[in-house]
């Protein structure tokens, strides 16, 4: 096939012409070298799959000013080869900005190392469903810095993260994974639950020193670009869950964690903070009125109240800002408070639901209102079919 060249083609053409006299296959080394010394623009348009034509090399055909013949890999070759799967110049992964998301917490200490474009690894802690996750991503929406979020499990390796040897059209292709791809361009490699991790987790422990990456299967030392940082996020510190409130969690090599410059340690937002939140979330939802706003009011104060009772040791379950926003949710489909509620803590055990459902009763005197003339409406109707004690039952 070919391709109509235009002036940016044209400069490229001309500037390995003299370059690489009579060459018409180019390295990737060799291409940064004619872009780098002409000053010409990046030739996306040849650094691509269909142009390739062995590992790291394209084939560009140099004979004419007007027309270039461009020579693709053919589908039937099935001997072996190793490539390694270049990222695309139109593939981003900067996350979506949330309109309606609230800062807060570490947000602008952690917002000023993404900025600051330092390898700078960072630890974020906290109990679960407090925004961790949620303010790394937002932090690179706001910045447009690409993100590459890998959730972490007990079966995660070092192919998983590194990347592995795969078939592709009968060929032998080396491909990468996240951590690559995030040297590679200068991204921020987001590590969600860490503390799942088993010890092959400590194939990283060379890259969190902010050096390069010896890729073992290809012999190609990979040295991360500016900007190339790492974020873990885990409900423990790295050593595991005494109460088993996070089972699965492990505990993580040492030497592996004190190559964390700093630990953030997150908690759950003010009361202040997760009305914004709660508000922004009903407005989100269509939900602007007098009644929803109160709806907010009373849900944080009852999840402050039990956090409350939680950390003092009253009880063994929490009410995190995940689930109020759930319940709020819930609220906009089923158009009542208490089934709201009701229908988000009944994931917990039964003592522990009627034991929250109760403490919201004390919080909405409405509902508790609501609750009693229920209890009443039932006894009522129950009576009227009661039978006097001086009427014998008939069989």
């Amino acid at each position: 096939m070919t391709i109509k060249v235009t002036a940016h083609h044209e400069k490229f053409i001309d500037a390995a012409s003299k370059l690489f006299p009579g060459q018409s296959e180019f390295s990737v080394s060799q291409i940064k070298r004619v872009v780098s010394e002409s000053g010409c623009p990046r030739p996306g348009w040849l650094i691509k799959p269909k142009y390739r034509v062995g590992h790291g090399t394209y084939s560009l055909e140099l004979a004419g000013i007007q027309a270039a013949n461009v020579v693709q890999l053919p589908t039937s070759k099935v001997e072996p080869v190793v490539g390694v799967n270049l990222l695309e110049d139109d593939i981003s992964v900067v996350p979506e900005k949330v309109s309606n998301y609230v800062p807060f917490g570490h947000f602008s200490d952690l917002k000023s190392i993404v900025q600051s474009r330092l390898f700078f690894p960072v630890f974020v802690t906290g109990l679960s469903g407090n925004g961790k996750t949620m303010m790394v991503e937002q932090i690179c929406a706001r910045l447009k810095r690409e993100c590459y979020r890998v959730n972490i499990t007990i079966e995660t390796d070092e192919d998983d993260l590194i990347g592995s040897n795969t078939l592709v059209d009968g060929n032998i292709v080396y491909k990468e994974g996240p951590v690559l791809k995030a040297m590679r361009k200068g991204a921020v490699l987001l590590i969600d639950e860490i503390d799942l991790a088993s010890n092959k987790i400590m194939c990283l422990q060379s890259i969190l020193e902010g050096g390069g990456y010896l890729i073992k299967k290809t012999g190609e030392f990979v040295k991360p670009v500016d900007g190339f940082t790492i974020i873990a996020t885990a409900n423990t510190k790295g050593k595991g869950s005494d109460d088993g409130r996070f089972i699965g969690t492990n505990v993580l090599n040492e030497a592996f964690l004190e190559r964390f410059s700093v630990t953030m340690e997150q908690e759950y937002p003010s009361i202040s903070v997760e009305k914004k939140i709660l508000i922004g979330e009903l407005k989100s939802l269509g939900l602007e009125g007098e009644d929803e706003k109160d709806f907010a009011d009373k849900l944080i104060t009852w999840a402050d109240v039990i956090r409350k009772s939680f950390y003092e040791g009253a009880i063994d379950e929490l009410i995190s800002t995940r689930r109020l926003v759930h319940i709020v949710q819930a609220y906009k489909m089923f158009g009542q408070r208490l089934k709201a509620i009701q229908m988000c803590v009944s994931r917990f055990d039964s003592e522990t639901k009627a034991t929250f459902l109760d403490l919201y009763t004390k919080v909405d005197a409405q509902e508790a209102q609501e609750v009693e003339t229920e209890t009443v409406d039932t006894v009522d109707v129950s009576s009227d079919y009661s039978q006097p004690d001086n009427v014998e039952e008939s069989f």
